[in-house]
């Protein structure tokens, strides 16, 4: 398999899906909230899309339910970075963390040796990704993210697993979602009872909106890792910390220092080696 311009921009695609569901959490008031109306919203999406598409082989459907499971703590840890980080700091050292286990466990799992320019790729890549993170940071803000990078690596190598043995990789990732907002729905009831719902009533269009943007991401990001190896397409997809730079600067009014230009640059030098 190897990484063609399609996927390629496919995957930059999502990346920029992602950072815009982030930025919505990011954005909100209650960051708790936010992330349980996203998984609600990404899961009604899903429903409403599955009856045109195959069922995936049951051969996925453990991996489906261990990825469920990882993501309630995904999503905890990321509450707990956004309510007590910038998104410019947060973001980077979790989307960054994650492919980096992504590119060693994958060696011994899939086989997927990188070659020297793209292994400088992924280098360059995961630069300038913790470059945007540089400087003092609320240290409870450090720990969330940190943690959170740890679960990302994880769910990746779940998902990649899972939707290789599906057979049908946008159904796989479809179900996942489906699965995941009965979980995560179920942990934020189970919390804020009456809340979740009287925040799903009053930010509709937000949850729908922000779940068909976690779905739309995740779906071409699973469907790339069929056409192209994992590690690879990990890291290609954390280029969305550029997206969530400029979206902090822009419409959060973080600053956009020239070491953020730099870990840009850092970025983008990156994707070019992983295409030479």
């Amino acid at each position: 398999m190897d990484l063609t311009l399609p996927v390629t921009l496919a995957v930059l695609g999502a990346a920029a899906l992602h950072a815009t569901w982030n930025v919505l959490v990011k954005s909100g008031a209650d960051k708790d909230l936010e992330t349980v109306a996203v998984a609600i919203g990404s899961g009604l999406v899903a429903l409403l899309l599955l009856p045109f598409l195959p069922s995936p082989s049951p051969a996925s459907w453990p991996w489906l339910a261990g990825s469920a499971a990882v993501h309630i703590l995904y999503f905890a840890f990321l509450a707990g970075a956004y309510r007590h980080g910038e998104l410019s700091f947060a973001y980077p050292v979790m989307r960054g963390g994650g492919p980096m286990v992504v590119a060693f466990v994958g060696v011994f799992v899939f086989r997927e040796v990188p070659l020297p320019l793209q292994a400088a790729g992924i280098l360059a890549i995961c630069a300038g990704i913790f470059a945007f993170a540089a400087g003092a940071h609320d240290r409870r803000a450090t720990a969330y993210a940190v943690a959170n990078a740890g679960v990302i690596g994880a769910y990746t190598l779940i998902d990649a697993e899972g939707a290789r043995a599906s057979g049908a990789p946008v159904s796989y990732t479809l179900w996942f979602f489906v699965a995941n907002g009965l979980v995560i729905g179920g942990w934020g009831f189970a919390r804020r009872g009456a809340a979740v719902a009287r925040f799903l009533r009053a930010a509709w269009l937000r949850t729908a909106a922000g779940g068909a943007c976690a779905v739309a991401a995740y779906g071409i990001a699973l469907w790339a890792m069929t056409r192209a190896p994992v590690a690879l397409v990990a890291v290609l997809r954390e280029t969305s910390v550029v997206f969530a730079a400029v979206a902090g600067a822009v419409l959060l009014g973080e600053k956009m220092t020239r070491r953020r230009l730099a870990a840009t640059g850092a970025v983008l030098a990156g994707l070019i080696l992983l295409k030479l």
